[in-house]
């Protein structure tokens, strides 16, 4: 029974042996799986920050496009005023024809924003530049006769001043509506890779969560082997001690045996010898 019981034992010790290079091996995955998470979860968090960022300029960039149009209009509106002013002058004293040039400021300024904004065919960009051209050297030529009357001619520089100021105005709206676009278009795109990195790093942490619970298990069955290793200690132990004092009990039983039988050989009046009187003194006889 006690070489059955050391051979189980030793089977233990090899089973606890690989519970805990598993053990080890699955924690320092977890490791690794948790350091590559950190990483990229930083790494969202940086690109989460930046499109931040990113949000915050496009949406200052917006309130400044809002701003400039207020302007722009506002600027715009006062030059309509004078052309109207100027058109109820013109139509007062018939002056330079029935067509207003207001008409044509309008005109031309609707078919340069649409040149500025549309894609066009060859084509119909050249007609388009071609008709731009013959209304602003028609308007030059209606605001030259207009500007023989001072009256006019001072409203038509006034407008012209206005005309620029707006111009001006335009302009910036163009630049922060381009500019926000930019930054809403980075926005996305750095949006988009937070995602993709985010999915990574669950992904990882997944993986971390898998490999610390296989890891939990084989330390688990460590200790358990480990304490059925200190039960059957105590169990071999104890049956060691038995068969140790059992071999005494049958040493004492024999010396005595042997002793009484000297004995039983000196009453019958054989001599003893010295050996013969050890044996007895260990049998505690004499």
């Amino acid at each position: 029974m006690l070489a059955e019981l050391e051979e189980k034992k030793t089977k233990l010790k090899q089973d606890a042996l690989g519970f805990k290079e598993n053990r080890s091996r699955l924690n320092a995955d977890a490791s690794r799986w948790a350091a590559k998470r950190n990483e990229l979860n930083k790494a969202t968090k940086e690109l989460i920050d930046k499109a931040q960022e990113l949000k915050k300029l496009r949406d200052d960039d917006n309130k400044n496009v809002a701003k400039a149009k207020l302007k722009r209009d506002e600027y715009n509106e006062k030059t309509n005023d004078i052309y109207t002013k100027i058109d109820d002058i013109r139509k007062k004293y018939n002056l330079s024809g029935d067509r207003s040039i207001r008409g044509l400021r309008r005109e031309i300024d609707h078919l340069e924003f649409k040149q500025q904004t549309e894609v066009l065919s060859p084509d119909k960009e050249k007609q388009l530049v071609e008709k731009i051209s013959a209304l602003s050297s028609e308007f030059k030529t209606r605001k030259a006769q207009l500007e023989k009357n001072e009256v006019l001619k001072d409203l038509l520089n006034n407008a012209q001043k206005l005309k620029d100021k707006a111009s001006e105005y335009h302009e910036l709206v163009t630049k922060y509506a381009e500019q926000a676009q930019d930054y809403h278009d980075q926005m996305i795109r750095t949006f988009k890779e937070a995602d993709r990195i985010r999915a990574d790093a669950d992904a990882a942490h997944r993986e971390f969560v898998k490999a610390q619970e296989a890891a939990d298990k084989h330390h688990k069955e460590f200790i358990r082997t480990q304490r059925e290793i200190r039960d059957f200690d105590k169990v071999i132990v104890g049956l060691r001690k038995k068969s140790k004092e059992r071999r005494v009990d049958r040493v004492k039983a024999d010396a005595r045996r042997e002793a009484e039988e000297i004995l039983t050989h000196f009453r019958q009046g054989e001599k003893l010898d010295t050996a013969d009187l050890l044996r007895l003194q260990r049998a505690k006889l004499v």
